[in-house]
């Protein structure tokens, strides 16, 4: 996700301005621009990163304040070393506080996002289920026409034609796929309702994935237009829904 911090404050006899840029990233991927003087705290500042943003492309850059005139070199001995880096780190931990707030509103926005397809996609699933039955009758009379007609008058196996009837109404049911579907959902709105970091965003991708199996089911059973439309749809949703997920920390 998205974020912006900054922190400013005194290193040594002189101010630092630190501030920190985050964008989508599937992993952790800093970049880190330093004042040459500073160039020894680089491994610190990369450390302290990856304790405090869990993914993401993570832009550092760090500048003094003063006027150029003013600017010298710092002459980093052991002991200045240390006093220099546990002065930097607390500008890094605060820009990365600020950026963590901005990433925290957009997650809220995302959540309810997510939140909203979900919704969809349960109100069209609804939709497909009241009108299965009306397009189980409509094929079991097709069947029966069919039948008719290839008999032409001759008696037909009333036992086959049950049987027959019985093969259709199990192609064509999509109970099972509405059962799971509904499963899948319920999951992923408590999975969204988690504080679990990375593993979320993966788990939700493998239920959007399942969601998408069963809707892709539903269609190729359906063999009916309003179905069909329905599940275009949703298909629709289900698309915008995993593209969102790869802002989702």
């Amino acid at each position: 996700m998205t974020g912006y911090g900054a922190a400013e404050g005194a290193v040594g006899d002189r101010r630092l301005r630190i501030e920190i840029r985050t964008v989508n990233h599937r992993f952790f991927n800093p970049q880190v621009k330093l004042p040459p003087d500073l160039i020894l705290v680089e491994a610190e500042v990369r450390e302290r990163l990856r304790q405090l943003v869990d993914r993401g492309h993570v832009t550092v850059s760090a500048r003094w304040v003063e006027s150029p005139d003013l600017e010298r070199p710092i002459d980093v001995d052991v002991a200045q070393g240390k006093r220099v880096v546990a002065a930097v780190r607390p500008l890094v931990e605060g820009a990365a506080a600020e950026v963590e707030t901005m990433r925290t509103r957009e997650g809220r926005a995302l959540v309810a996002e997510l939140l909203g397809r979900l919704d969809a996609l349960e109100v069209s699933a609804t939709q497909v289920e009241a009108r299965a039955p009306a397009r189980l009758v409509a094929e079991l009379e097709r069947l029966k026409r069919n039948v008719a007609e290839l008999a032409a008058g001759v008696r037909v196996d009333e036992q086959r034609l049950a049987l027959e009837v019985a093969l259709l109404a199990d192609r064509v049911d999509i109970t099972e796929e509405l059962v799971r579907f509904r499963t899948h959902v319920a999951a992923c709105r408590a999975a969204l309702r988690t504080d679990g970091g990375g593993a979320v965003g993966k788990q939700l991708g493998f239920l959007g994935q399942e969601l998408l199996r069963e809707v892709n089911t539903m269609g190729s059973k359906a063999n009916d237009a309003v179905i069909t439309q329905t599940v275009i749809a949703m298909k629709g949703d289900l698309e915008k829904f995993r593209e969102q997920l790869e802002n989702l920390e």
